[in-house]
Formats: C-alpha cells, structure tokens, sequence
C-alpha cells in the first residue's frame, strides 16, 4: 500500500513546483492519485507526459523550463531562445517553445511546447540560477537557426556581440561547425557583424551605405585629434573626407543626460572641423533612399573643405 504523501515533502523534491512521475511514486503518490489531481478543476497541472507541477495557476516561464528538462532527461540542456534569456540576453524574442538539447544516443521526441533536438555535438554545460544551459554561442546560434525572418537575428546576434558576452569569431565558429540546418538568415546577418556592426540600426545602415556608392565606411572607429585626444567613436566614418555619421535614436540620446552627450559630443566634433550626419534610426528603413540622399550630399560637402587632422585609432 502506498503510504500518504506530504505536500511539503513533494515541494521540497520539486524544481520550482515541478516534479516527475518517477520522484512522485518514490514519494508514496500513485499514479493514479497523480493524474486525478490534474483532472479539470484539480489542484495539480500535467504540462507534459510523465511531467506534474503542483500547483493549479498558469505556469511561469521558469516552471515550464524545468518541465522540459525533466521530460527530456537528466542529461539535458535549455539551448535557443529561453537559454538565451536565462543567460540575460534582452533581445531573445517572445516565442513561447522551450528547446533543449540531448546526446545523440538518446530517444526522446518532441513534445507540444518542447522541441527536443538530439545532437552528436553535445557542450559543456553551463550552469545559471541552477537551469542547466548550452552555452552561449551555441545557445544564440541554435535559437538563429529557427528564425525565418531577419528582424530577430539581427537584434539577438548584435546584442550578444554588442554587450560583450560572445565575440563575433566565436558565433562564427559556433556557424561554421554546428548543424547547417537554417542557417541562411544567421549567415547573412553575421556578415554584417563582422564587419563592425553593433546593433540592429548599424546593420541596417551598413545596407543603406552600401546603395549610397560611396567610398568604404568604417565602423566603431576611435577618432583622435593632433593631440592624441579622443573626439568620439562615430558610428560610421569615411576617412576619405572626414565624414563622421552618428546613428542616434531618441532612447540613447534624447534623454536629459543623452542630449547633453551628444551636445558634447558635436561640440568635439565642430573643434576638430568634422562633418557629421545624424540620422534616426527609424529612417533607415522607413525613408533609405532620402538617407542616402543625405549621406551623398554630406560627402560632397565634406571632399569640398579640408580633411580634418584627425586620425582613426589603427
């Protein structure tokens, strides 16, 4: 006979209100009681088979990733989008499937919300708040090749690079040796990493400055005057003229403390003699070709005057 179970007991063997059939019956809970408790109007839930949480209000984000890893094994990881937030990156989009990793000698199937991806390129483990994690190249790279659109990649791939928490050669690597399965959109958009972009709105000026026909722009770049101070990093310049193009959105710099940066900042630029375009990085997309007018025109201007003595740091 089974003996009588302690709710205390079977929370205090639960990850965040979640425990397996397994642990249950180890605990003196049928599985009969079991499934009764999830029945509607019960007090328990049973998000997948063999899965319980034990309790009846909708279940939070951490309760159906514990879910998932039960479901999949002891030997699972949380790779792609959730893993993703789980290692605090913001831009990881909102979709609510959980993917997780397991050996390839593993016969686990995908199962409603969970998609289950068996892999001969099992990684180290990466343990945070006690969920175990895919690291985080793979974590990004895996949740990149999901997405059919290139709004998302961009943002995730750029904010994992921008933040520093992966470098643009590990994603690379990451592309180059994983599962070739969707990966034409990651492809793309690492391109224009690698070649200095930082954000979702430099990615998008890479492309409205490649229409332009302007000479080569470059990204990021450190600016020093005669006197070896640092003016600012543009996000564009053209050493050709000393053209400098500043991509400010009114989150960054319209603020009190923002606006007064930027003042600063084209202070030090009209001291050093510096041409510089602002642009909202809104127009990028919803006016390119008007951008691009502007870019051309600004050029023009700037090949008229003297170059600036300035110089990028090498």
């Amino acid at each position: 006979m089974k003996r009588a179970f302690n709710l205390t007991e079977l929370r205090r063997h639960s990850r965040s209100g979640v425990i397996t059939m397994a642990t249950l019956e180890r605990l003196g809970v049928s599985p009969q009681t079991a499934y009764r408790r999830c029945k509607p109007g019960e007090l328990w839930q049973r998000p997948l088979p063999g899965v319980f949480i034990l309790g009846n209000a909708p279940p939070s984000p951490r309760q159906l990733i514990e879910a998932a890893l039960l479901f999949a094994g002891p030997e699972a990881l949380l790779t792609g989008v959730a893993a993703c937030r789980c290692h605090g990156l913001r831009s990881a989009s909102d979709e609510t499937t959980v993917h997780v990793l397991i050996p390839h000698d593993r016969n686990v199937k995908s199962c409603d919300y969970v998609i289950v991806e068996r892999t001969t390129r099992f990684p180290e483990r990466v343990l945070r708040d006690g969920v175990p994690l895919a690291p985080l190249p793979r974590a990004v790279l895996d949740a990149c090749r999901r997405f059919r659109a290139f709004d998302p990649c961009r943002a995730l791939l750029a904010e994992a690079v921008q933040r520093g928490r992966v470098t643009a050669g590990a994603l690379e690597h990451e592309l180059a040796h994983g599962s070739q399965r969707g990966t034409a959109v990651p492809r793309s958009v690492l391109r224009d990493v690698l070649r200095g972009a930082r954000s979702v709105a430099e990615i998008d000026g890479m492309r409205v400055w490649k229409h332009t026909g302007l000479p080569h722009l470059s990204w990021n770049v450190d600016l020093f005057d005669e006197g070896g101070r640092l003016i600012a990093r543009p996000d564009g310049w053209c050493d050709e003229v000393g053209l400098a193009w500043e991509i400010d959105s009114y989150e960054y710099h319209f603020g009190r403390e923002g606006y007064a940066r930027t003042l600063e900042r084209n202070a030090r630029y009209a001291a050093a003699g510096i041409l510089v375009v602002q642009t909202l990085p809104n127009r990028l997309r919803t006016e390119p070709d008007v951008v691009a007018a502007e870019l051309r025109a600004a050029y023009r201007a700037a090949a008229d005057r003297p170059r600036p003595n300035v110089r990028p740091a090498a």
